[in-house]
């Protein structure tokens, strides 16, 4: 899967859905690094892009980047709320309380 999205991305196509496949794939491989440089890249085509901001958070969190999983689960929370996005809105409140306890 990565393959295909990596050579998607190579040809030229590139926007928020294409971006959050592959960090979100990155980060299911545990390639944390890979997946922070494509969910961020996500965050800038798409800011309202919540589901980005949870799993970028929880990106930084493996990587016990405890400090910037909270700016980016303080930033993403306000979006999830604002789009309606329950289930991104659930796991980020639970991530941020963790990674604060953390920081």
């Amino acid at each position: 899967m990565i393959d295909n999205l990596e050579k998607m991305l190579a040809t030229g196509r590139d926007d928020a859905m294409l971006r959050f496949g592959l960090g979100s794939a990155y980060f299911n491989e545990k390639q944390f690094d890979k997946a922070i440089e494509h969910l961020s890249a996500c965050l800038e085509h798409d800011e309202t892009y919540s589901a980005a901001y949870k799993q970028l958070g929880k990106a930084y969190y493996q990587q016990e980047r405890y400090s910037e999983a909270v700016e980016i689960f303080e930033r993403g929370l306000p979006v999830a709320q604002a789009s309606g996005d329950k289930q991104s809105q659930k796991e980020i409140e639970v991530f941020l309380a963790k990674a604060e306890r953390q920081k």
